[in-house]
């Protein structure tokens, strides 16, 4: 079946540029790997994806696009197709890329307006071996958005995109996986826009050693640490100088992707956080509003 198989970056645009570069490189732990003016493209230390983050500066803090990966070009094409099909709007279609890494894909926005890519034959890049203790992520873990009508958002995802349910909180909240990580997706409630974007880090030790990191430099815990229910990761939340919501995370579950069957858990304290420890809470993160550019094209 085509589908969407890993999550590749999630570009911003930024008022602070300056701000915000530095954050990713001194605080949160990425390589800068591309630059020109005003745009900076980061990439982690444990894989081999050419970038995690790209950073464009802007008069406006927003989502420009969230990269998925396919596994093949005939792969893009076909999903193409039924995003044409299911009556997106197209950014452009399928393509050779000029970013930073290159590759064949195509931009489209959700049915909620916010910007995807999907993308194929995108150049590796350098990647080393990662040992206890550092506290730096190694890859993009998992994004979080909201959708006024997430069950809505739910369907299009798996049948469009080909992800899969792995669980759901209530009838709120839905955990997609397109691979066999437990979830690299989840859809709330709310108005359009990017929740959080979560990195995994290599053990336990390394989330709470990234934790003391940030908060030497002056980023403390929004909430965390704690463990959720479904997917069983541990979790760590902050915010970026721009406003936008990070998550260090470890131990997500791996599941059969072919045959792994949902469950619905039901909201409560120790379902949110199964070691009842953690500081704050949902309701200490970035208030969800609207994304600032929604159904608006980046120019890059």
């Amino acid at each position: 079946m085509t589908r969407v198989t890993e999550i590749r970056y999630v570009g911003y645009g930024v008022e602070n540029f300056d701000a915000e570069r530095a954050f990713y490189v001194n605080d949160w732990g990425l390589v800068e790997v591309a630059a020109e003016d005003g745009l900076a493209w980061f990439k982690t230390h444990g894989h081999d994806e050419h970038h995690a983050v790209r950073l464009h500066e802007s008069d406006a803090n927003h989502v420009e696009v969230i990269a998925f990966a396919a596994d093949t070009r005939a792969d893009v094409d076909a999903l193409h197709e039924k995003v044409v099909a299911a009556g997106c709007r197209i950014v452009h279609a399928p393509r050779a890329l000029e970013a930073p890494g290159g590759g064949y894909g195509f931009r489209f926005f959700s049915p909620d307006g916010l910007p995807f890519e999907i993308s194929a034959e995108v150049a590796r890049s350098t990647k080393r071996a990662m040992a206890r203790w550092e506290g730096m992520p190694v890859k993009i873990s998992h994004i979080v958005v909201h959708s006024p009508d997430h069950q809505a958002l739910v369907r299009f995802f798996t049948d469009v995109l080909g992800f899969r349910i792995s669980d759901w909180l209530g009838d709120f909240m839905c955990f997609l996986r397109c691979n066999e990580a437990h979830h690299r997706v989840a859809i709330l409630p709310g108005p359009p826009c990017l929740n959080h974007v979560a990195y995994d880090m290599l053990t336990v030790d390394d989330m709470m050693r990234g934790v003391h990191r940030l908060k030497q430099r002056g980023t403390d815990i929004r909430w965390g640490p704690g463990r959720h229910t479904a997917g069983n990761n541990t979790f760590s939340y902050f915010t970026t100088p721009g406003g936008f919501a990070v998550e260090y995370t470890s131990e997500l579950e791996e599941v059969d992707f072919e045959t792994h069957q949902h469950k619905v858990h039901i909201p409560g304290p120790q379902v949110m956080d199964q070691w009842g420890t953690g500081v704050g809470g949902p309701q200490t993160m970035p208030h969800p509003a609207p994304d600032a550019r929604l159904f608006q094209a980046s120019e890059i």
